[in-house]
C-alpha cells in the first residue's frame, strides 16, 4: 500500500488482547470494511501518488483521495510540489519517519505505538508498552526521534504534533497529545529541545500544545530541580519556555 520509512513489520496490523480495544475503533473498521471491498471509485482505487520525502529521498506511494484527506494534499496535488506527469510530490523537508506516521494514521487512524483503552484499568496505554517497574508511560516502546538539525533527540509524539499542524489533521494532533501524555520520566534536556521545537512549528495560538509543556514541565519539577543546568537550558528556549518551580 506504502512503502515505510522504518522496520515496523505491519505493527498496526497486530492482534490485540481482547480486554483492550484501540482508539478509534470505528474508524478502522469502516476502512478495513473498504479494504476488504472497496467500491467503484473510492480511496482504494484512485490514483497512486508517488512521495519522494526527505534531503536523501526516500520513495512512498499512497492512493491520491487517502492523500486527500489533509488539506495540504489537496492542495499540493494541484500546486507547485507535484508533477502532474509523474503522479510525483517533492517534500524534500520532512523527516521520512516521521511522514510514515503520517501516512499510517491516513490508513489506519493511528500510528505507532497505536493507543489503546484497557477496560480492566479504565485506563489508555500503548500498545506493546511493559512497564516493568510500574511508573506509566511507554515503557519499552521508543518514545524519541532523531531529527537532522535539532540538536538531539525529541519526544516523537510532539515531531507527530507538528507535522500534523502542517497537514491540517487536527485528530491527529489529539492523538499525538493524548500520546504523549502518557509518558513520565523524561530527560529534561529531552523536554526542553522538545517544546522549542514544539514552540518554533506551531502557532502562538496553540493554546492546547503549550498548556501540554507546562504541564510536563510542573509534573516533572523534582527532575528539572535537580538539573544543574536547567535554568540554562529553559532560559535557551526563550521566556516562553522559562517557568520557575
Amino acid at each position: 500500500m506504502f512503502k515505510r520509512s522504518f522496520h515496523s513489520k505491519d505493527r498496526a496490523g497486530k492482534s490485540v488482547k481482547p480486554s483492550k480495544r484501540s482508539f478509534s475503533d470505528r474508524q478502522k473498521l469502516k476502512l478495513q470494511q473498504r479494504l476488504d471491498s472497496p467500491p467503484v471509485g473510492s480511496t482504494l482505487t484512485s490514483p497512486i501518488i508517488t512521495l519522494v520525502v526527505g534531503r536523501e529521498p526516500r520513495i512512498f506511494a499512497a492512493h491520491e483521495d487517502v492523500l486527500s484527506l489533509s488539506p495540504f494534499f489537496t492542495a499540493a496535488l494541484k500546486g507547485q510540489f507535484y508533477e502532474s506527469s509523474a503522479k510525483r510530490v517533492a517534500l524534500p523537508d520532512e523527516d521520512p519517519q516521521i511522514f510514515s506516521c503520517i501516512l499510517e494514521y491516513l490508513y489506519k487512524g493511528d500510528y505507532y505505538p497505536r493507543l489503546l483503552f484497557n477496560k480492566r484499568h479504565a485506563s489508555f496505554e500503548l500498545e506493546d508498552a511493559q512497564d516493568l517497574q510500574n511508573l506509566g508511560g511507554r515503557g519499552s516502546v521508543e518514545s524519541t526521534v532523531d531529527i537532522p538539525g535539532a540538536g538531539g533527540a525529541l519526544l516523537k509524539d510532539t515531531v507527530v504534533y507538528c507535522a500534523a499542524e502542517r497537514y491540517g489533521l487536527d485528530e491527529l494532533k489529539r492523538l499525538a497529545l493524548r500520546k504523549q501524555g502518557l509518558q513520565s520520566g523524561i530527560a529534561v534536556d529531552v523536554i526542553l529541545r522538545s517544546a522549542r521545537f514544539a514552540y518554533e512549528n506551531t502557532p502562538d495560538s496553540d493554546s492546547k500544545l503549550r498548556a501540554h509543556y507546562l504541564a510536563l514541565i510542573i509534573r516533572s519539577r523534582k527532575t528539572f530541580k535537580r538539573s544543574g543546568t536547567m535554568q540554562m537550558e529553559m532560559e535557551i528556549g526563550g521566556s516562553k519556555l522559562y517557568v520557575r518551580t
